[in-house]
């Protein structure tokens, strides 16, 4: 049996964050999925281990800690793996470069992400009538306004191939994953070739291409 265990979903682009970070220590796990649309991660079982209701939640079973621990939070299991299993690192060796990475990440971790939340757009759609245009249309202007951002944070210097340098960090995991989400909703790259340049670096590496949503197990077959 794995000593880790991710609850998660193929089409959660913060599953998909953790999923890329695994691959890329090299960390075997055990894949269990809800269905979103069908309210699974809501059931009783699942609220013990997270009781916000929402994935990811990695179970950790021993190891260097004793008995058993749920983290939650995609982000914070980033951190967490990073400092237990440093190699290879997501985060810079140096304070400002780490601070960097983290910020670049938070500009789509915390700004674009959640306003494409499944529960986000289901309240909008409940409290205010929005259609499916309506749920398009919130979602394009406030991920369009965190890519412009993110697009003229990484004209900076310390951009190389990557977010920040030549090899992949948390913020690169991030822009991935985003990029799943930006496509669903049909949103138009053309102006951010900066941000597209890393996406298709990113699309290079098996660890995260082996993490995107069609290549998991509970995706569709069709």
């Amino acid at each position: 049996m794995s000593e880790y265990i991710l609850h998660n979903y193929f089409r959660s682009t913060t599953s998909l964050r953790v999923r890329v970070a695994l691959n890329m220590k090299g960390l075997a796990y055990e894949y269990v999925s809800y269905a979103l649309l069908d309210k699974a991660h809501k059931s009783d079982a699942y609220l013990k281990l997270n009781p916000q209701g929402l994935v990811p939640a990695f179970e950790i079973k021993g190891g260097e800690i004793k008995g058993e621990a749920v983290l939650t939070q995609s982000m914070a299991i980033l951190e967490y793996l990073d400092e237990t299993h440093p190699t290879p690192p997501l985060l810079p060796d140096d304070a400002l470069g780490r601070a960097r990475v983290r910020a670049l990440a938070q500009i789509i971790a915390l700004d674009v992400h959640p306003i494409g939340n499944l529960r986000v757009l289901h309240y909008i759609e409940r409290e205010f009538g929005a259609d499916g245009a309506g749920k398009k249309a919130w979602f394009q202007e406030w991920a369009h306004a965190g890519m412009a951002a993110l697009e003229t944070r990484l004209q900076e210097t310390e951009t190389g191939l990557f977010c920040h340098g030549d090899t992949p960090t948390m913020a690169d995991i991030c822009l991935y994953a985003q990029m799943f989400n930006n496509d669903r909703f049909g949103l138009d790259m053309d102006a951010y070739p900066t941000i597209m340049a890393i996406n298709h670096q990113c699309e290079q590496l098996t660890a995260f291409t082996d993490a995107a949503p069609l290549a998991q197990p509970d995706a569709p077959k069709t």
